[in-house]
């Protein structure tokens, strides 16, 4: 079974065949699946070797994204700025041609599944808000290198979504329960050693 999130990864690379891409491109020619279409593109360099320094501006445009989805918009809005800026044509074949296997893997494992539940207005709403939180944790500098493991959960909510796979959200709500637990230890971690470090240092 081919996925929509496949053939709408088909559509930009023959796109991008013809001229360079925007994030304002992706959302024209995907409409409502725009919205996770371009977090995915977004999250994926985080779980690719990419130069470093792109959590913040790639977690911020993720950011505007999944909040428009926790308010219930269904067409996505980009600044013209932001939707205006092109990818460079090898980071973009890059990122569609390694998204293009991540689909041969989800193609194994998503399908349209408890469709009422994976469509309803609410569901999609709490799918932005789980997304936003996890943009939040994505550009979080502490603890470092962490970036991939929000990256995943944001990946596999993103597909679910355009597929709606009932089932595959839920895998996405418990990446974002472990993700929550994991950086809350690891701050607490780091806030216990700070409090017991500082005042020592200061003797």
């Amino acid at each position: 079974m081919t996925l929509r999130f496949s053939q709408d990864i088909k559509s930009l690379l023959q796109h991008l065949a013809e001229k360079p891409l925007t994030l304002g491109d992706v959302i024209s020619e995907t409409s409502e699946r725009g919205f996770s279409l371009v977090i995915a593109l977004l999250v994926l360099p985080f779980l690719i070797p990419t130069p470093p320094g792109l959590s913040t501006p790639l977690g911020t445009a993720c950011l505007l994204m999944s909040g428009q989805m926790a308010l219930g918009r269904r067409t996505p809005w980009l600044p013209k700025k932001i939707a205006s800026l092109k990818f460079p044509n090898w980071f973009a074949q890059t990122l569609l041609k390694n998204l293009q296997r991540v689909t041969k893997v989800l193609e194994k494992i998503s399908r349209p599944r408890f469709q009422k539940v994976a469509e309803n207005p609410l569901t999609w709403r709490f799918n932005g808000i789980c997304l936003t939180w996890l943009a939040i944790l994505l550009m979080s500098p502490y603890p470092p290198a962490t970036n991939p493991i929000p990256a995943v959960g944001m990946l596999l909510l993103a597909v679910a979504t355009i597929e709606s796979d009932g089932i595959l959200m839920c895998l996405g709500y418990v990446a974002t329960v472990l993700n929550t637990l994991f950086f809350g230890f690891a701050f607490y971690i780091l806030y216990t050693g700070a409090t017991y470090l500082l005042p020592n240092l200061f003797r």
